[in-house]
């Protein structure tokens, strides 16, 4: 959450002097809804959900979108590592959720704002 209001609170300004833009922050689905032992991170994600919406109605006069990604586990080498158990083949990739951002950023997506997009 920290790091997400720290870029925000550095680019929005830039993005204001050139008229608009676009913002897409990194959440997760357990903002949604978080699983055991996961409190702290659901929470977090679900603090970076309640900003993209804020941002996305106090900006949207400035012509800037402000979106969140909420991907499912993404599949990495340390997610890998730190999860070998788990039934990777429901994880996403991280082209899938680049993908998505790259919509959000551009514009075939001018009229997207304050969405919270489940990615996986």
């Amino acid at each position: 959450m920290k790091t997400t209001w720290n870029i925000y609170r550095a680019a929005v300004p830039v993005i204001r002097e050139a008229g608009g833009g676009s913002l897409v922050a990194i959440g997760s689905v357990a903002g949604l809804k978080a699983s055991g032992e996961m409190a702290a991170y659901g929470a977090m994600k679900g603090a970076v959900m309640r900003l993209t919406e804020s941002l996305a109605d106090e900006l949207r006069t400035d012509r800037i979108r402000v979106n969140a990604v909420l991907p499912t586990t993404i599949d990495t080498p340390q997610n890998r590592a730190a999860m070998p158990g788990a039934d990777m083949s429901r994880w996403v990739t991280p082209s899938e959720v680049a993908e998505v951002i790259a919509f959000l950023l551009s514009g075939r997506a001018s009229g997207v704002t304050g969405a919270l997009l489940p990615v996986g």
